[in-house]
């Protein structure tokens, strides 16, 4: 259990196991949109390292590598290894947060534009940004002066923009889930529209999903990107409905009401 101002806690069963897993609220700026935001395991069996993504004391962004001791509920705070940071100071709000592992096994990172209304630093478009984005990265093959690896098939990977970037065009994609070989993105809309993008990985890759330019399907600020990736779903803020915090498919036979939805 991940709670915002940067304690970890963990459950067996139904019941708290007393103590914290991680506790680095020394670390962490909280709260509004800031906070420790998110964690993942590449294996929690049989690997002992695991990634937190969580806003610094200066607002800025960051991914960092612990370790556990196998078998226990218990992180070692010492073993913390920097993997990546993201300067967002201007504004505190659109951090994104989410890590996930995806289906090939490697980190991906959502960040958000920066904050500000209408993405005022012109992040989400800039390929040079790594605000507004959807990264990729290996942090087990560190290379190239990197505490992590650039997957060779990235998108901008010896062309220009930034080698972690997979897409791009987002606001403020605060959860994002893998749905076998596909991605389901809850991106945080502007004034009036929140948006679902669900892409199969290889059309993901290098995709565009046209923030600034778009707020849903709605042109808001020109000109419009070229062969933006549409979302499949998007709802206004009428009746008192709210962001959009993204969610999982399911796929359980035993959950047949809610399979596929």
């Amino acid at each position: 259990m991940v709670e915002q101002p940067g304690v970890v806690k963990s459950l067996r069963g139904d019941r708290r196991v007393n103590g914290s897993f991680l506790d680095i609220r020394d670390q962490v700026s909280c709260c509004g949109e800031r906070g420790l935001l998110s964690i993942a395991f590449p294996d929690f069996k049989r690997d002992p390292r695991f990634y937190v993504y969580f806003t610094d004391p200066q607002g800025d962004l960051r991914v960092v590598e612990y370790q556990r001791e196998l078998g226990t509920l218990k992180a070692d705070p010492s073993s913390a290894r920097n993997i990546l940071e993201v300067p967002h100071q201007r504004f505190s709000n659109h951090n994104g947060g989410q890590l996930q592992i995806g289906p090939d096994g490697l980190l991906y990172i959502g960040t958000g534009d920066g904050g500000g209304a209408n993405d005022p630093q012109g992040n989400a478009q800039n390929k040079d940004s790594l605000l507004g984005k959807l990264l990729r990265i290996n942090p087990l093959r560190p290379g190239d002066g990197r505490p992590y690896g650039i997957p060779r098939d990235n998108p901008y990977v010896g062309e220009n923009g930034r080698d972690e970037v997979f897409a791009r065009g987002l606001r403020n994609p605060y959860r994002f889930s893998f749905d076998g070989r596909r991605i389901a993105i809850g991106d945080v809309g502007q004034d009036a529209v929140e948006e679902v993008d669900y892409e199969k990985l290889g059309s993901a890759r290098g995709a565009n999903f046209g923030w600034d330019a778009f707020e849903g399907n709605s042109l808001i600020e020109g000109p419009a990107p070229s062969g933006h990736e549409r979302p499949i779903h998007t709802y206004s803020h009428s009746g008192g409905r709210c962001s959009i915090t993204g969610g999982y498919v399911s796929r359980d036979r035993r959950l047949g009401a809610l399979r596929g939805h």
